[in-house]
């Protein structure tokens, strides 16, 4: 279960950041493949012209992290889904109601 919430947090995490983050990284291949420059924007001085290929690979490493995110999400999922250890445990080492230790009978 605990393998299950954790995938669910890190997709969403992973989609949250995409969705959130998404827009500035997804012009460079655009601005490269159309007009062959790249420029970086700024909201209190005038656009700068810098090498389309650090801009590409900015957006690149920051789509790795997020498939990173979503990848690791999915993989959690996976493995709380078809695992079973958790359900694995020593009656010695249960606890909870419903448990019959013997330790339970000598605090009596």
């Amino acid at each position: 279960m605990r393998f299950i919430l954790i995938g669910i947090g890190l997709v969403f995490a992973g989609f949250l950041v995409l969705g959130i983050f998404g827009d500035n990284y997804q012009a460079a291949t655009l601005e490269s493949n159309e007009f062959g420059t790249c420029y970086e924007y700024f909201e209190d001085r005038p656009p700068v012209e810098i090498n389309c290929s650090f801009k590409i690979l900015d957006q690149t490493i920051f789509f790795s992290v997020v498939l990173a995110l979503i990848g690791a999400g999915i993989i959690s999922l996976v493995k709380g889904l078809k695992g079973d250890w958790d359900n694995k445990v020593n009656p010695e080492d249960m606890v909870g109601p419903g448990t019959q230790n013997d330790d339970s009978s000598k605090d009596d």
